[in-house]
């Protein structure tokens, strides 16, 4: 790989002659500007202004543009020279936590190349004590006429250093959530965790650029005089107007993309930490309760009315005893009159 940069990583005491090379490449297809009516090239010339005439790139230099509109040269010995650490030094100024930078900052990606044998012992102990650390190094460097942010980290057995934007330069997020007062129901959460796992997670090697496979097959149909491919139907557009309804059909969608088996509703689990309140006893249970409530009652009642029918019954025996106590008396009467 081409370095971009010569210098070296100022590790306290410990200099590290390192060479940058760029760690990320481009693969979008680029277009050529043409006239349109005979499908000749366009080319910008470059003039000079007072000679009125083309330059070639060798000619052409820097200049700074004053407030007056005069230009002051700037040379790259200029640049070179500049009263700073870090013109050719990549100086580390702090180790800390991963976590610690916020991906927004996150800018170019680059590789940090050991140059020549020499580097390859303090090249390595930098590279070991960022493992065993398990931190990043936080560093300052100069590259193409301005001081930069950066952040080193292991990748494999190589350092990578990934630019980082000042903090001034990253813009807040004002106005740019919803102002509307939006209550999102635990129902409505559930669902979109059940999107979520069901969607899983994804190997980022299996990811292909669409755009530009596509791009890549009107040019050859086109190159040979084929019919263009047809683009698909876009996707029937309208507002979202039942949110439950469409994540429930999403998460359906995503099952059948799977090869998973969807029932006729989405399967939902709630998640018990979001649940703030109490839940309300069973409908069931309580239909329990009151038909257990009425089958005792009416035990009671069974029972309570037997006990009135044994007492009665009772009562009109000895009734009916006292009458014949009553009557045998008469007889024993009667039948001594007739002996006598």
């Amino acid at each position: 790989m081409r370095s971009i940069w010569n210098g070296a990583i100022s590790f306290g005491l410990v200099s590290i002659p390192i060479k940058l090379v760029n760690a990320t490449e481009s693969h979008s297809i680029s277009f050529r500007q043409i006239h349109t009516e005979d499908g000749g090239r366009i080319r910008y010339r470059k003039f000079c202004e007072l000679e009125d005439r083309e330059v070639t790139q060798g000619e052409i230099g820097k200049g700074y543009e004053d407030a007056d509109g005069s230009i002051i040269p700037i040379t790259d010995e200029d640049l070179s020279s500049l009263p700073i650490p870090t013109a050719k030094t990549i100086e580390i100024v702090a180790f800390v936590p991963a976590d610690r930078i916020d991906p927004l900052q996150m800018d170019a990606a680059y590789y940090l190349q050991a140059s020549g044998a020499p580097a390859a012992k303090p090249y390595t102990l930098l590279r070991e004590a960022l493992k065993r650390s398990n931190k990043v190094a936080i560093a300052k460097f100069a590259l193409r006429g301005r001081e930069r942010l950066g952040m080193l980290r292991v990748v494999g057995d190589a350092i990578a250093m990934h630019g980082l934007l000042w903090p001034d330069e990253v813009r807040a997020p004002e106005g740019v959530a919803p102002d509307a007062d939006v209550t999102v129901r635990d129902k409505e959460l559930d669902l979109a965790d059940a999107l979520m796992d069901t969607l899983g997670e994804v190997d980022l090697e299996d990811l292909h650029d669409e755009y530009r496979e596509a791009v890549e097959e009107v040019i050859a149909a086109k190159a040979a005089g084929e019919a263009l491919p047809q683009a698909p139907e876009p996707a029937a557009g309208g507002k979202v107007l039942d949110l439950m309804a469409a994540l429930e059909n999403s998460v359906r969608a995503a099952r059948e993309s799977r090869g998973e088996e969807a029932g006729e509703h989405a399967e939902v689990k709630s998640l018990p930490q979001r649940k703030t309140a109490r839940a309300a006893p069973k409908q069931t249970g309580g239909k329990k309760s009151a038909s257990t409530a009425k089958k005792t009652a009416a035990k009671k009642t069974t029972a309570s009315a037997k006990k009135s029918t044994a007492k009665s019954g009772q009562g009109t025996k000895k009734t009916a005893s006292k009458s014949t106590a009553k009557k045998t008396p008469a007889k024993k009467t009667a039948s001594r009159k007739r002996s006598a």
